[in-house]
C-alpha cells in the first residue's frame, strides 16, 4: 500500500469504523475479515481478497484488491451457500484431503522472504 493510500481520508475512516481484524494469509494472497459498524452502530462484514502484483518494471508493486460487503441479515444464507459449495468440491475431487496438505505446504509463503 502506498503512503498516499494509507493516509486518504476514505482509509482513515474505514480504520475508524473496524472493530475486529482478522488477516489470513493463503499463498500469493491475503483474505482479511473486518467487522465494522455503520453510523447507528449496526455490524457488517468486510472480506477483502488482496494479491500483490509487481509492475512491468519489476521495480514496484501494487495491490489488487476484490471486496465483499456481508451484512447480518445474510450470515446464515451467506454460510449455507458457502458450506454446501465447500462439501461438494470436498466430494467431488477424488484425494481432496491429500491435496489439500500438498497445497498447504506449497502456500505457506513468509511474505518478508520475497
Amino acid at each position: 500500500m502506498y503512503l498516499e493510500d494509507y493516509n486518504s481520508k476514505e482509509s482513515q475512516r474505514e480504520r475508524e469504523d473496524e472493530l475486529f481484524s482478522k488477516p489470513v494469509r493463503a499463498g500469493k494472497r491475503t483474505y482479511f475479515f473486518d467487522v465494522k459498524a455503520t453510523k447507528n452502530n449496526d455490524f457488517y462484514l468486510t472480506i477483502t481478497e488482496s494479491k500483490r502484483r509487481v509492475t512491468a518494471d519489476g521495480q514496484h508493486h501494487s495491490y489488487d484488491k476484490h471486496k465483499i460487503f456481508l451484512y447480518k441479515e445474510d450470515f446464515k444464507k451467506f454460510r449455507q451457500g458457502l458450506e454446501e459449495s465447500i462439501q461438494f468440491i470436498k466430494e467431488n475431487i477424488p484425494d481432496f484431503e491429500e491435496q489439500i496438505r500438498k497445497s498447504e505446504s506449497y502456500t505457506n509463503v513468509d511474505f518478508d522472504e520475497l
